[in-house]
């Protein structure tokens, strides 16, 4: 996916993030994928993750799995 077709997508900034300038966005394309990025660096990249991996890593996060 281009540049610019990230740029098109619907993001999302977290409703955990607060003020802090901690935060991160998270857009969904209808292949499933899943992309993520820093919200005060938005030009430095994007993580993408698949369906699958998206999904399990919500799991782990409901779970708690992923407290520090």
């Amino acid at each position: 996916m281009t540049s610019d077709d990230l740029r098109h997508l619907p993001w999302h900034k977290s409703s955990y993030s607060g003020n802090s300038g901690n935060c991160v966005e998270v857009a969904g394309h209808p292949d499933g994928t899943r992309y993520v990025r820093d919200t005060k660096d938005r030009e430095r990249g994007v993580l993408a993750f698949g369906a699958a991996q998206w999904a399990a890593f919500v799991v782990a996060s409901k779970a708690g799995e992923l407290d520090r």
